[in-house]
């Protein structure tokens, strides 16, 4: 059996465990939706653009509330997350025309998750051609847009697809 790493993202954990406090708290607490790359605010959940992506477009929608465990989500935040969902995969096909998406939660340590405490969802969207040899061979990442010039794009674009 093969394995690919991902060597790119012990930074992103790493950060996380030396950081003080939730990220994704304090980003819905600032308020500097554009310097936190903070889509979207609903009423109980709101979206973000991940800084360390898988891809371009990498985005998490996340509960208001600093909730931790996915069966303490009541049925109303739910919805909210399932249908901002759906609106940003809409979102995302308009503007960066992806071929693909992975979507779901990483729930634990052992399932990936880099921040346990505050559950999200992950929307990745997905090319064909998109998994190369430059992760694999040179341990590096490519990201073909800047994290703002996306987020710009994604928030004009939010404009009519909302």
């Amino acid at each position: 059996m093969e394995r690919l790493y991902s060597p790119w993202r012990s930074q992103y954990i790493e950060g996380l465990e030396k950081s003080e406090g939730c990220f994704l708290c304090k980003a819905y607490q600032e308020n500097n939706d554009e310097k936190n790359l903070l889509l979207y605010r609903g009423e109980r959940a709101f979206v973000i653009l991940n800084l360390f992506p898988y891809n371009a477009g990498h985005l998490m929608v996340c509960p208001n509330e600093h909730i931790g465990d996915f069966t303490a989500l009541d049925d109303k935040t739910l919805h909210e997350i399932s249908l901002l969902t759906k609106e940003m995969v809409k979102l995302l096909k308009k503007v960066l025309k992806p071929d693909g998406f992975n979507i779901g939660y990483n729930l634990g340590r052992a399932a990936g998750a880099g921040l346990e405490t505050h559950i999200h969802n992950h929307i990745v969207p997905r090319w064909i051609g998109d998994t190369n040899f430059m992760p694999v061979l040179g341990e590096v990442r490519v990201i073909s847009q800047d994290l703002k010039e996306i987020y710009y794009k994604l928030k004009e674009g939010l404009k009519d697809v909302k």
